[in-house]
């Protein structure tokens, strides 16, 4: 039985495509999710959603329950997730409008609980391959059959936010080998892992970071206008995959028992 969860970012926290809508209040030991998980299906697929930023975007990336918003998840069956995010471009060729299916990433984050495990017992997850690659290949090759202008894999690099980076920062994460940006990835990816549930991202570059200096330095206007226009392109790339979702023969629920949740 596969249930594909959906964890919205910046301009995508509200599906309207799905049919028997249901909003199923949980209490999770970490607190409360970002927004009430909506539960409903989609052409005979089955779906779970929470909105990362909250319903209406008032949650600080520091401040988003990642662990509640992944227990909740587990909880109602959610066997892969797909988590939209709006990031900025470290590269050239990614331009604004771009989608990006990142199959690395790099913590820069300080200050987020990033692990289920607390207590008696200490988890090493595995994080070579932190994306689930058959699920990174549906979303690349849903969007490439699409027209979509894609690259089906990169680097993201996550910082903790706020505030975005200064142009030394940029500079240096390009020298780095990041390829994208933002402030949410991490550690919702590992926490997926954790809990035994296969995780992709699809990325939409809104914006060339500050290290593009001939370009429009970045604000949140810019990036919810370049969302705002590229909304339906995500929408129609999400509808178009979620049919080829199975239980695939990735690794991804092998790295810890499930069951710990």
């Amino acid at each position: 039985m596969v249930t594909i969860g959906i964890i919205g970012g910046t301009g995508f926290g509200n599906p309207d495509f799905l049919d028997d809508v249901k909003r199923v209040k949980l209490h999770t030991p970490y607190g409360s999710p970002s927004s009430i998980p909506v539960t409903g299906n989609h052409d005979g697929a089955a779906l779970v959603t929470i909105a990362r930023h909250g319903e209406h975007h008032t949650i600080a990336p520091s401040r988003v329950n990642f662990r509640a918003n992944i227990w909740a998840m587990k909880h109602l069956g959610v066997t892969h997730i797909i988590a939209v995010t709006a990031v900025g471009s470290l590269r050239e060729e990614i331009e604004p409008g771009h989608i990006v299916f990142p199959d690395q990433f790099i913590d820069r984050t300080t200050c987020r609980a990033s692990t289920f495990f607390e207590g008696h017992e200490v988890c090493h997850i595995p994080m070579a391959e932190p994306f689930c690659p058959d699920l990174r290949k549906i979303l690349a090759d849903t969007a490439a059959g699409l027209g979509l202008a894609n690259h089906p894999a990169g680097t993201v690099i996550t910082i903790e936010g706020p505030r975005f980076s200064t142009r030394a920062e940029s500079r240096m994460f390009r020298a780095w080998g990041a390829d994208i940006i933002n402030m949410s990835t991490v550690p919702e990816v590992v926490l997926a892992r954790e809990a035994g549930i296969c995780y992709a991202t699809a990325a939409m570059s809104t914006d060339y970071d500050c290290w593009h200096e001939s370009e429009e330095p970045v604000s949140w206007e810019l990036i919810q206008k370049t969302m705002q226009s590229n909304t339906a392109n995500m929408q129609k790339l999400l509808l178009a995959a979620l049919p080829n979702v199975g239980p695939g023969n990735c690794s991804c629920r092998n790295d810890i028992s499930a069951s710990t949740l």
